[in-house]
This record gives C-alpha cells, sequence and structure tokens, in this order.
C-alpha cells in the first residue's frame, strides 16, 4: 500500500495535465510600421506575456519597411522575434503570412498587431477556419471594426515619457 501511496503523491510533483491555455500554440504578425512608432512606444515583451495567457508563441514575424533602421532590427531579434524586411507596402506581405498561419494546422491562435482595418478579411477568414483571433493595437486609430471583428482585442497603452528633472 505504501509504494501505491508515494505513486499517487507524485502527482504534487509532476503535472499530469497542462493548463488549457499551455495547449494552445499562437501565431503573432506585427506590423512595424504602424504599430513600432517613437509616439507609442510599445514594448514587444510586454506583448509576449500578454500573449502567454493565452497559450504559446510559436510564431513572432515583425514586419517592416524599408525603412526600417538597423538598431530597429537589431532590438526586434534581440526580442525573440523574426523581422522580415519588405521593399514597399507592408500589408500584402503580412496578409501572406497570416493566410499561411491561418492554414498552418499547428496553429491554435492568430494574434495581429497592427490598428489598420485593411486586416478585417484576415481576421475574419481566419474565424471561418476555426482559429481563435485577438488583435493588438494602440490608440488614436485603432479600428473599432477590427477590435469588433476579432474575439479578443488588447488595446497597449504607450509608456508615457516622465519629464526631466
Amino acid at each position: 500500500m505504501r509504494r501505491f501511496e508515494k505513486l499517487t503523491s507524485i502527482r504534487d510533483y509532476i503535472p499530469i495535465k497542462k493548463r488549457e491555455s499551455e495547449d494552445k500554440n499562437i501565431g503573432l504578425l506585427v506590423d512595424g510600421p504602424n504599430m513600432l512608432r517613437k509616439e507609442f512606444s510599445l514594448d514587444l515583451d510586454l506583448v509576449k506575456k500578454i500573449l502567454s495567457e493565452y497559450g504559446n508563441m510559436r510564431v513572432g514575424k515583425v514586419l517592416l519597411n524599408q525603412y526600417a533602421s538597423d538598431k530597429l532590427i537589431e532590438a526586434i531579434v534581440n526580442q525573440g522575434f523574426t523581422p522580415i524586411v519588405v521593399a514597399g507596402d507592408t500589408d500584402v506581405y503580412m496578409a501572406v503570412e497570416a493566410m499561411e498561419l491561418i492554414y498552418n494546422p499547428n496553429i491554435d491562435i492568430i494574434a495581429l498587431m497592427t490598428r489598420d482595418a485593411d486586416f478585417l478579411p484576415i481576421i475574419n477568414k481566419a474565424k471561418e477556419n476555426g482559429k481563435h483571433t485577438i488583435v493588438i493595437g494602440a490608440e488614436p486609430g485603432f479600428s473599432a471594426a477590427l477590435k469588433n471583428a476579432a474575439d479578443d482585442a488588447i488595446i497597449l497603452k504607450s509608456e508615457e515619457k516622465k519629464p526631466k528633472e
């Protein structure tokens, strides 16, 4: 009997079942030119923390235009994201990346970090294909249609800079 008691007590040390949120895989696409602006001063590490409540981020890509600085690209890499530099408009490339995530059977949640209503069809297509959708944006200019279409909308507050004394 004592052996059986020891075996049942091991459950306190080894998780038998993961929490439901840990079972979900997230694909995040960041609209760099729209969201990574000085006036927002948003922190991608904070975005990762917020998304960890929904599941595990398996794909994290930041789309940038050709004007992105080397320092910005380095900072994105250092935060664990994949930078994708696009010549011209990033919206089309982001739509292509989003469609790849939608049809990837290993991704359960599609997260878009943008304020742009142009991505409304992506949210709708993801939901049609059974994906949970999250939009992450900032004010001003966060599309009401985008917020209302997604399963979850997260509004980030920009970090206010303290005046120098």
